[in-house]
């Protein structure tokens, strides 16, 4: 399946994942904790960047929006877009620095994960709004991917933007407030993130009206609820619902595989397949990157070899 005419514009929260891997022979004579003798370290793309490195990696047209520091975790994951035939929209902010996640690995294992971030300001949000309008008329849809860092502060203005410009929005969303994202095509919450929203449900049918009511409340014409080892489920206005099971897959690590369910919607509805068939293919997606370790990609290969979803 040829995914390479789609072009998807990237916003939000950029991070940096960075992995300092090794083998473990001892405990610490200072606490109880293992000695890791660092021999690799492996930079990745993280957050909005991941999401964007999914979508060239299955041979589509990715652009990507956000903000990093002038730092050298901002000079690195610029040099990883180069390097993954990803368009570099981003806007440095020399007043912070790059969201950096640290994970220390050893013997397979995560360890530890140290945080480094800090909210962009309000000129270097206020320049990607304009560089935003100009990349819309580029690009045939929109992902916008919230981690909670504010490189969304301005997500409501962003959707009116794009539908203006009649770009299909999907959104992954983060917090309690998902009134912030009223008005765009697609939300795709995971299962925690929707129950925080609006409540745990009883059963299946509870579980269907609560997302009824918040497809129709937020004005979305999809809502596409992950479930984990449930699969997915997809609302859409005017249609009964659509349950996806999950692929039968070990799960090795299931970070970022949000990003790359996202991601396969994203490219294919550019694509033009219909919303049914890039749930499926997304969902196909999901379960071949939970068999992964870290924040990953899956290749146009790996997601159509064998049998097609």
């Amino acid at each position: 399946m040829d995914l390479s005419n789609a072009r998807v514009l990237v916003v939000g929260d950029l991070m940096l994942d960075r992995y300092w891997m090794g083998g473990v022979e001892r405990i610490s004579p200072e606490a109880p904790v293992p000695v890791v003798r660092v021999s690799r370290q492996e930079d990745r793309l993280g957050g909005a960047a991941n999401v964007a490195r999914n979508i060239a990696s299955l041979g589509s047209k990715a652009m990507l929006m956000g903000v990093v520091g002038a730092d050298e975790a901002g000079a690195s994951l610029r040099q990883l877009l180069a390097a993954e035939g990803i368009e570099d929209r981003v806007i440095q902010d020399p007043a912070i620095q790059t969201t950096l996640k640290l994970r220390v690995i050893g013997r397979q294992q995560q360890l530890v994960r140290l945080d480094f971030e800090a909210q962009p300001s309000h000129e270097a949000l206020h320049t990607k709004r304009a560089e935003f309008e100009r990349a819309l008329s580029e690009v045939d849809l929109v992902v916008m991917s919230d981690y909670g860092k504010g490189g969304l502060a301005q997500v409501r203005d962003l959707i009116a933007m794009a539908r203006d410009m009649r770009r299909p929005i999907l959104v992954d969303p983060k917090g309690d407030d998902f009134d912030r994202y009223a008005g765009a095509t697609m939300l795709t919450p995971n299962r925690s993130e929707f129950f925080q929203v609006v409540g745990r449900a009883a059963d299946e049918p509870d579980f269907a009206t609560r997302a009824e009511a918040l497809r129709a409340r937020l004005g979305l014409e999809h809502l596409l609820v992950t479930r984990s080892e449930d699969g997915m489920t997809l609302f859409t206005a005017g249609r009964a619902s659509l349950h996806v099971s999950a692929q039968a897959r070990e799960v090795f690590d299931v970070s970022g595989a949000g990003d790359t369910v996202i991601a396969t919607l994203a490219a294919a509805i550019a694509a033009g397949l219909t919303i049914e068939a890039s749930v499926r293919l997304a969902n196909r997606a999901g379960g071949i990157v939970v068999g992964k370790l870290g924040t990953a990609a899956i290749s146009h290969g790996e997601l159509f070899s064998g049998d097609q979803p």
